[in-house]
């Protein structure tokens, strides 16, 4: 899989009747009840929806919709209760823009960068272009534990995950037959950070042992999606990504301050579809 943006970058203007047309953002395809059902059971703490943040136990559905209102364009009126959902483009706009920015400031900085998404059918072409769009101005995108299991749980029984990295380094979950796999989870970029962090090495001063904590390989920056931003956010790292309105926990985490930009958008849509979306934020980054 290998991808970028085959158009030149929009106008705002132009961008936001793209956005509404595809259904990217505007009115979408979402179910209400999905959206309505996923808020309940995060402001109830099931671990699946918090992806991977630990969030103020405070949070109740109307909080959680009252933000998502803010932070995403749900519609506001807690008596729409079935049918489909919103989500406003110019807050998609806005948060493409800041999220610009953030990469922009990665390109000049020339900073470790992490690239993951639960959702590769759909956003890898997207993640590429910024994989590559960095490592060509000098930005290290880092690959550690390729290969790496575990067993998911999600709706029914275990099944193994294999942690794979697509072309330009761009992480996501493959199942054993080597199929890749929408996911929530955490786990794998808990594991990927895990190989990451700083180790302590001993050295002899000649007057007695000492230690130092070294390295050059932890993240300056995440760019993802599900629990591979919350994750990322949790461990303190500037983390930027999408979420889609039935998302809520990096909205949440955003809210709290654990994750920098947020961008709301349908992430299930035809992967062509984002690449004038993927030409905005590389322009804004200085990077098109």
């Amino acid at each position: 899989m290998t991808g970028g943006p085959a158009v030149p970058a929009p106008t705002r203007a132009e961008l936001r009747a793209h956005l509404v047309r595809t259904m990217i953002a505007g009115g979408v395809a979402t179910p209400r009840q999905n959206n309505l059902l996923h808020f309940r059971r995060m402001a109830n703490g099931l671990p699946y929806y918090q992806f991977g943040l630990e969030l103020d136990p405070a949070w109740t559905e109307r909080t959680v919709l009252a933000m998502m209102v803010e932070r995403c364009g749900v519609d506001p009126d807690p008596m729409h209760l079935y049918g489909d959902d919103t989500i406003d483009p110019d807050l998609t706009i806005d948060a493409l823009e800041a999220m610009g920015d953030r990469v922009g400031l990665a390109a000049r900085r020339r900073e470790n960068v992490v690239l993951a998404t639960g959702h590769p059918a759909n956003l890898t072409p997207l993640y590429q272009a910024l994989a590559r769009a960095l490592a060509g101005r000098g930005c290290r995108v880092l690959t550690p534990s390729g290969g790496w299991t575990y067993q998911a749980i999600a709706y029914g029984p275990t099944e193994l995950r294999r942690l794979v990295y697509a072309p330009g380094g761009v992480a996501m979950l493959e199942d054993d037959g080597g199929r890749t796999q929408h996911t929530h989870d955490p786990d794998a970029m808990q594991e990927m950070l895990a190989a990451l962090a700083p180790r302590t090495r001993a050295f002899d001063t000649g007057a007695g042992v000492e230690s130092a904590r070294e390295s050059s390989d932890w993240p300056d920056l995440a760019i993802a999606d599900h629990g591979w931003a919350g994750a990322a956010g949790q461990a303190g790292i500037d983390t930027v990504g999408f979420a889609d309105c039935n998302d809520p926990a990096l909205f949440a985490g955003a809210a709290e301050g654990k994750i920098d930009v947020v961008v709301p958008l349908d992430d299930g849509i035809y992967p062509q579809h984002y690449a004038p979306l993927t030409a905005f934020l590389l322009a804004r980054a200085g990077l098109g």
